[in-house]
Formats: C-alpha cells, structure tokens, sequence
C-alpha cells in the first residue's frame, strides 16, 4: 500500500525553476548567427504554430516540421545538436535547487512540466533538476488536467504547486480547492505581463524569486495545515 505524505511539493520547471526566456534567447541569436535571420524567423513561426496547436512548447517538433520544407539542407543536424546539447544547468534560477532541498523537509519534491516526452525530459536531466527531486518527475501535456494521476503517483493529504502560470494555477485551485496551496514566482515574460496576471485569481502566496521561498518560515508563511511539521529523516 503507498504511503500517504501530508504535504508534496509541485515545482513548474519553465521559468519557475529554469530561466527558459533566456534559453528561447540563446536560441534566437544562435539560428540568426549560424542559419541567418530568415531561417531564424521560419523556424519560430513554426514554433508558435505547433504550440497553438498542442497546447506546449515542442523545439523539436519544429525542427521536424521545419526540415519537411528543406529536406537537403545538411545544417539542420547542427540545429538540432544545440537543442539537446544546450547547458541547462547554466540557466536554472539562482537559489533552484536550494529551495527544492529546502522544501523537501517537509516532504517529497516534484517536478510538474507540461512538455514533449523527448526534449523536456532531457532538459531536467541536464539541468541537474532531476536528480535534485530524486528522480520524481512527471511530464504531461496540460499538467492541470491531470491531477488525479499526480494524486495518484505521489498521494498526500495537502500539496503546494509553485508555477510561473497564474492561469495553471488557477485551474489546479479550482479542482483541489482548500487541498491545493498556490504559490505563484514572478518570473518569466508570462508572470511579468499584466493582462495575463489580472484575468485569474491571486495565488494563496506571491513571490518574486524562487530563492524567496527559503528567506522566511515555510509553515508560517503557508499555513501550517498546509506543511506542519519538519521531516526528522528524509529518504
């Protein structure tokens, strides 16, 4: 019979743990300095039509869709290979992986991502994220459909989501209620924007770096139904 913890922490991984705007950045510069501005500009009207469509962020599927116009340029090879050998690690957020240790005396850490099954699975890899939640990682496509499978994999009597995405938040508030703290970071162009922040509902907690969470008590700051007490021994 699996265990029943009292509180698990859902981490977003996309500019909650990891500065993915500086990623799409690097990217950017990349295809504009080795493909040329119209491959650059081919490339990501791709990108925003595939993700209208799927619901995430696919740079792989792009790149598929991209070569089906091209199928005799050799450098898409080299497109590629910058994607999955990108050093992710650089760009995890100052204080990542400290708050997720920090969490993680009140119970289990898990990373929630909504993503592709090839290339974000590699970007939590390579990160250094992976191994931080000891290989608890879950990956779907629209993460807020899917809480009774998170329920499901990790039961617990509380959970606290902590996510860049008023609106994922919102959803997930809507279907476990007084059962779900939200936690909302203020990073990323999509937390920064005002129209997006003004048509949901606060987040039971604001805060505007990922490191803030270790700056005050976690049980005050939350609630201590939501965490109560720290574990004596984490396994």
């Amino acid at each position: 019979m699996t265990a029943i913890d009292d509180t698990v922490f859902l981490f977003d991984c996309d500019n909650t743990l990891l500065d993915n705007d500086r990623v799409v950045v690097d990217l950017r510069d990349h295809l504009a300095k080795t493909f040329g501005p119209e491959c650059r500009d081919r490339y990501f009207a791709i990108f925003e039509q595939l993700r209208s469509e799927l619901g995430y962020a696919d740079y792989l599927g792009a790149l598929q869709r991209y070569r089906l116009n091209d199928l005799n340029d050799p450098r898409l090879l080299q497109m590629s290979a910058f994607l999955v050998d990108y050093p992710f690690a650089s760009r995890l957020y100052p204080g990542a992986l400290d708050a997720i240790q920090y969490l993680r005396q009140w119970g289990p850490t898990v990373i929630l991502s909504d993503g592709d099954v090839v290339f974000q699975p590699r970007k939590i890899q390579r990160s250094g994220l992976w191994a931080a939640v000891e290989g608890r990682v879950l990956i779907y496509i629209h993460k807020e459909q899917m809480l009774a499978a998170v329920a499901d994999r990790y039961p617990a009597r509380h959970y606290v989501m902590i996510d860049d995405k008023l609106r994922i938040l919102a959803a997930m508030k809507q279907v476990w209620e007084d059962r779900l703290t939200t936690v909302f970071v203020r990073q990323g162009h999509y937390a920064l924007d005002s129209t997006h922040a003004s048509s949901y509902p606060a987040a039971n907690l604001t805060v505007e770096r990922i490191g803030d969470l270790m700056e005050d008590d976690m049980p005050a700051r939350l609630g201590a139904s939501a965490v109560g007490n720290p574990r004596q021994a984490i396994s």
